[in-house]
């Protein structure tokens, strides 16, 4: 039987391995758009990049209202759902700083710098989900 994961469970399960998140922005037109992404938790925030011409990018920038799911399609199933706000920031040193951190989740500590150098740059963002709200469930076939 499916049971609430407590903060702490919810924490370790979305930073585990190289999850990633499938992120839900709002459309001009008001359609849903989703888009699987790499993050980091930063307290009491989920910390994202995105370039700022992407779907993602446009969409956040005229309405930061996001969804995220982070999941384990293996038996007997968990699961993890964040409602926020987006803020988005092109500080470059911000940018670079977290696009490195996020990639040595995401590609190893040895690519870090790499991924960190291609995905700080001009064009990109930054961007902070403060969570609102969360549904966290772990045994859901259980």
């Amino acid at each position: 039987m499916a049971e609430k994961m407590t903060d702490e469970e919810w924490r370790a399960f979305v930073l585990d391995g190289t999850r990633t998140a499938k992120l839900s922005t709002v459309r001009a037109d008001g359609s849903p758009h989703v888009a699987p992404i790499w993050f980091l938790l930063d307290g009491d925030e989920l910390v994202f990049n995105t370039g700022k011409d992407t779907a993602k990018g446009r969409n956040l920038a005229r309405d930061g209202r996001v969804a995220l799911c982070v999941d384990d399609d293996r038996p007997p199933f968990h699961f993890v759902v964040l409602n926020g706000r987006a803020r988005l920031s092109e500080d470059l040193a911000e940018v670079r700083l977290w696009a490195t951190r996020i990639a040595a989740r995401y590609m190893g500590e040895d690519r870090a710098e790499e991924y960190g150098a291609r995905n700080g740059v001009p064009g990109e963002l930054l961007v902070r989900v403060t969570i609102d709200k969360v549904l966290a469930m772990r045994d859901v076939a259980g």
